[in-house]
């Protein structure tokens, strides 16, 4: 039942993200660092009083290497926004992130010199293939492919890091997840001018009345109070999916998500897509479930064989 529950919260809530998202960035294609802001203050707020108990719990894990994840962690976030600021489709844009799996891995060989099956490298070329593909049909924005480009191998390695403090000091996502976005909230101070001025712009922008309440708010607000909601609700689900299924099934559900997210961007919003971009899109995916041994996985329970063992 919880596992129903789980999956249910990461369609709804990531799908629903996607969607509110991509109204706040068609109108103001610079709003990710004010959006960006509202989800870290919001999940920190939530996890200093569920998870380090109004600060009275001490963190499992160093706070030092917490820094270091941290800062990585809001180079990637604010390198994703300013991508958008050149009007990057959003379609794209998750085409890119589909591909951090595949990115780490390679980061994987390179830093921790981990060996894989010709299968997980066979996936790499289809991963490269699938994006190359999309990138040369959206040449023209040149700078905001550079910069997916940095923050997807920036992501990927704090994954790693992310990894190796796990295996010191035991997995411990939830407060991983408080942290993360906890100690970044001073640096929002650098991006406090472009924060202001889009709150000034969602200020001025249409009013909407809110049925239940009876009250009216500029719809711009609507929009990112619940972008921060279905946000939270994704990332809640992911995490009770990884303490209910294996990583398999964790990874086939986050994958299937996206794809869903783009066709929902692509057919809901109109995002101009080419046949080759359905192409390289379609490799990208078929890499990814190559990578997670979906096949394999699904083959394992038919047989009667025991499954993996589930993610902790």
């Amino acid at each position: 039942m919880n596992t129903v529950f789980a999956v249910t919260l990461v369609f709804v809530g990531c799908c629903s993200n996607v969607v509110f998202l991509e109204l706040l960035v068609r109108d103001f294609p610079g709003c990710g660092n004010i959006v960006t802001f509202a989800q870290f203050a919001f999940i920190a707020f939530e996890g200093f009083i569920f998870e380090v108990n109004f600060g009275r719990k001490k963190p499992a894990i160093p706070l030092s290497n917490y820094v270091i994840m941290v800062t990585m962690f809001f180079t990637v976030s604010v390198i994703n926004n300013c991508a958008l600021n050149f009007n990057i489709a959003m379609p794209l844009h998750m085409i890119f992130r589909s591909g951090s799996l595949i990115a780490n891995m390679i980061l994987g060989i390179i830093i921790l010199k981990k060996r894989y099956s010709v299968s997980k490298y066979l996936s790499i070329v289809l991963v490269s293939v699938g994006i190359f593909i999309c990138t040369v049909m959206s040449a023209k924005q040149v700078v905001s492919i550079t910069m997916l480009t940095f923050a997807l191998l920036m992501s990927a390695r704090m994954g790693i890091f992310q990894e190796t403090l796990y295996k010191k000091y035991g997995k411990h996502s939830k407060e991983a997840l408080f942290y993360n976005h906890c100690l970044p909230l001073p640096g929002f101070v650098l991006l406090s001018t472009s924060i202001y001025n889009h709150a000034v712009l969602f200020s001025q922008s249409s009013p909407v009345e809110i049925p239940i309440i009876g009250q009216s708010v500029p719809v711009m607000w609507l929009y990112l109070l619940m972008n921060v909601i279905t946000q939270y609700v994704c990332i809640r689900g992911v995490f009770i999916l990884t303490t209910e299924c294996t990583s398999l099934t964790v990874t086939l559900v986050v994958t299937l998500r996206k794809f869903l997210s783009l066709i929902i961007s692509i057919l809901y919003f109109r995002n101009p897509f080419t046949a080759w971009h359905w192409v390289g899109t379609a490799v990208v995916f078929l890499g990814t479930l190559l990578y997670t041994e979906v096949w394999s996985g699904i083959h394992t329970p038919v047989k009667g064989e025991k499954p993996d063992k589930k993610t902790e």
